[in-house]
C-alpha cells in the first residue's frame, strides 16, 4: 500500500534510511539546515517533537510525504545530545554505564499543508562498563553523530545494553511501529 507513496525522508541517518528500506518503502533523501536548538522548559518528549516540527517546516514538497525525526536521550532530565568531541563522549557514556536513560524519538509527517507529529519513548537499561570499554567502544565505532553517543545496533547494544522497555527502533531513531500506522492515516 505505501509502496507507491512518494516519500522524502529529511535525514542523513543511515540507521532511518536503512529503517525505511526494511518497511519497503520507496523513499528519497532531502536535507536542508536547521536551527536544532529549542526553547528551555520542554520536556524531553516536547524537545524531540519540536525540532522533528522545525526540520518538517523547511519543507513543501508537492505530493510527497515528509518524513522528520529527532531523538534524544534523557538521564535523570538532563538531554545528552550528540558529543562534541571525544572527552564529551567519554562523559556522556560514563553517565550512562549502570544506569537507565530514556530514548525519545518525535518525529512529524507532513502531506500538503496537513502536518501530524508524534513521539516514542524507550526506556535503556545499561550495566556498567569501565573506562576502559568506553574507550574501546569510541575508538572502534565513533559515536559521534549519535545522541547519547552510542548505537543501540551495534557493540553498546550488544554487550551494554541490559533491557529496554519499548520499541527498539526508537532507540536506532525512528519508530517504526507508530510510523507505519500514521503513515496509513495520512495516504
Amino acid at each position: 500500500m505505501l509502496s507507491n507513496t512518494p516519500i522524502i525522508l529529511a535525514s542523513k541517518s543511515p540507521r532511518r534510511q536503512e529503517l525505511l528500506n526494511l518497511m519497503g518503502l520507496n523513499f528519497k533523501v532531502e536535507l536542508k539546515d536547521v536551527d536544532e536548538s529549542y526553547p528551555e522548559g520542554l520536556s524531553p518528549a516536547e524537545i524531540a517533537v519540536y525540532i522533528s516540527e522545525q526540520k518538517a517546516k523547511a519543507f513543501h514538497a508537492d505530493g510527497a510525504i515528509v518524513i522528520t525525526a529527532d531523538t534524544i536521550v534523557a538521564l535523570n532530565g538532563e538531554i545528552l545530545g550528540k558529543p562534541t568531541d571525544r572527552a564529551h563522549a567519554q562523559e556522556m557514556l560514563a553517565k550512562l554505564s549502570g544506569s537507565k536513560h530514556e530514548v525519545f524519538t518525535g518525529v512529524t509527517l507532513v502531506k500538503g499543508e496537513a502536518m501530524y507529529s508524534f513521539y516514542d519513548r524507550t526506556a535503556v537499561y545499561c550495566k556498567e562498563v569501565t573506562s576502559e570499554e568506553i574507550d574501546f567502544y569510541i575508538d572502534n565505532y565513533h559515536p559521534f553523530d549519535k545522541a547519547g553517543s552510542y548505537g543501540v545496533q551495534d557493540w553498546w547494544g550488544i554487550v551494554v545494553v541490559q533491557h529496554i522497555e519499548g520499541s527498539y527502533t526508537n532507540v536506532m531513531g525512528l519508530p517504526t511501529e507508530k510510523l507505519y500506522s500514521a503513515l496509513l492515516k495520512i495516504i
